[in-house]
Formats: structure tokens, sequence, C-alpha cells
């Protein structure tokens, strides 16, 4: 087992995304992992990252995890399955601290839940052709069927705010129907996004169709890995501090109303930061 012993565990978890979606697992850490500190980093000037090569997110990634390396992090979270997909076997080996993707704990819910074995995953462009959601279900095992779709219109409808609305409900029909014609009984919501439209989707494939969120089983993993390196934060915050600090690359304001919309506990503030200068 690799060992940390000089990280110290009442320092900050990073978690980054490529735009709002991953405050959906910085939800479920802070429901799941009370004690922790997070730090939080917002792409918003670069956002979606599905639509991008695997060498742009690559690069984008990698500015990224240095900021928050500068900012003394004792784990980091990828909160976004695009990256999770297509960099985060590069980046494990340039990184110092432990790092956790969002897919991994996702396929392993999924493969528990099915009860027919055919299991659907709705994700970014980028991350559908990466079959990285199949390439580990399968490793499970060999007999499943995973029907990947690319739901592109589903990030710019939540970044939008546009989480009960009409052309989101029409949207997700046109989706998911291609999905529920093949027998699905199970559906992987393979972007952070997703899970702000949770409702519409429900109501879209039914009540037949287990929902798998893999922010919350990444929460539980994330607990486990802290335990298991011994680095889980032992202390209490204090009533009123300020124990989450949220940083973005472009419009703190637009993130903070939609951040305290998702989070309810409400963030002081939202700094704007320079990524590329890291």
């Amino acid at each position: 087992m690799i060992k940390y012993e000089d990280l110290d565990p009442e320092a900050p978890i990073g978690v980054f995304d490529s735009g709002v979606g991953g405050l959906t697992v910085v939800r479920e850490i802070i429901r799941q992992i009370p004690n922790e500190s997070l730090l939080y980093f917002g792409d918003t000037a670069r956002v979606p990252y599905g639509t991008k090569s695997k060498d742009t997110v690559l690069r984008y990634t990698r500015q990224i995890v240095r900021f928050l390396e500068s900012q003394k992090v004792k784990a980091i979270v990828v909160a976004c399955n695009t990256v999770s997909a297509v960099a985060l076997d590069e980046i494990e080996k340039e990184v110092n601290v432990p790092i956790i993707g969002v897919v991994k704990p996702g396929v392993k819910a999924a493969s528990q839940a099915t009860r027919n074995g055919k299991i659907g995953v709705i994700a970014t462009k980028a991350t559908i052709e990466s079959n990285i959601y199949a390439t580990y279900l399968k490793k499970i095992d060999p007999n499943a069927e995973v029907l990947g779709k690319a739901c592109p219109l589903f990030v710019p409808l939540v970044e939008n705010g546009l989480l009960e609305d009409p052309v989101t409900d029409e949207i997700a029909a046109r989706y998911l129907s291609e999905l529920m014609d093949r027998g699905i009984d199970t559906l992987v919501l393979g972007c952070t996004h997703y899970p702000l439209i949770r409702s519409t989707i429900a109501r879209t494939v039914g009540e037949g169709v287990t929902l798998v969120n893999p922010a919350y089983e990444t929460a539980l993993e994330l607990k486990a890995l802290l335990s298991q390196y011994g680095i889980e934060s032992k202390e209490r915050p204090r009533l009123g501090s300020n124990k989450h600090r949220f940083y973005v690359s472009d419009d703190a304001q637009g993130f903070e109303v939609f951040a305290n919309s998702v989070l309810k506990y409400g963030i002081l503030s939202a700094q704007v930061i320079n990524i590329e200068n890291y």
C-alpha cells in the first residue's frame, strides 16, 4: 500500500469539475464526511469538456491539478466523468496525493443494481466514446450489455438553470427512448451535471429503472480511502467556520447563485483565478 505519512489530515480535499456539475459530488461528500473541508475548482470559462479532444482535456486537467497541489490538498476527487474517462490514468502517475474519479464507483454500484444485465449509461460525447463504463462493467460481468448514449444538451440545460422545464423534458424523452426500447433496468448518470435533473430523468424512464448516481458512490469511496490511508479529519469544524473554499475560472457571481441552489447550506464567496497560470 502506498504511504502518505506527510499528508496533513486536517488539510482540505481538492475537488474539481469542468463547471458546476461537480457540486453534486461536493454535496454528497459534505453529507457523508461532514468533518472534511473542501476546496472546489470549477472550470467555468472552458466548460464543457465533453466535446474537447483528449489532449485538450489532459492539458486542462494538469493545470487544475497543479493549482490544487499548490493549495496543499491531501487528496483529489476528479468530479468529472470526462476527465475520469480520458485523463485519470495518466494523471494518477503524476500526483503525490491519493486521487479518485467518479467512474469506477458508479460502475460498481451499477453492476450490483442490475437484474437483467442491461445497463444504460448517459454521459458526454467524450465519456461515451471512451467506452470506459462498458470496459469496467464487462470486467465485473462479461455478460453485461452496456448501452451508452451521449446527451450533450443536458449540460447546457443544467448550466442555464433549466432543471424543471418543458424543454428539458422533451430533450430527455428524445435521448432516453432508445435506451428504454432496448430494455435497460439500470441507468448510470454518467455526468455530474445529470443528478441535478434526476427527477426529470426518473419520470422519463419510469419506476422500473434504477438510477445510479456516481456522485454518491464516489463520496463513499472517498470516505473509505481517507480511512485506509489514515488521513481523515479528526476535528469537527467550528460552527460558522468557512471550511469550504470555491474557485472558478469565470463568472464567480453566477457560480455562487448556482452553488447555493445546489448545496443549500450557503457559500460565502467564489474566487476567480487564471487557471492558465498553472
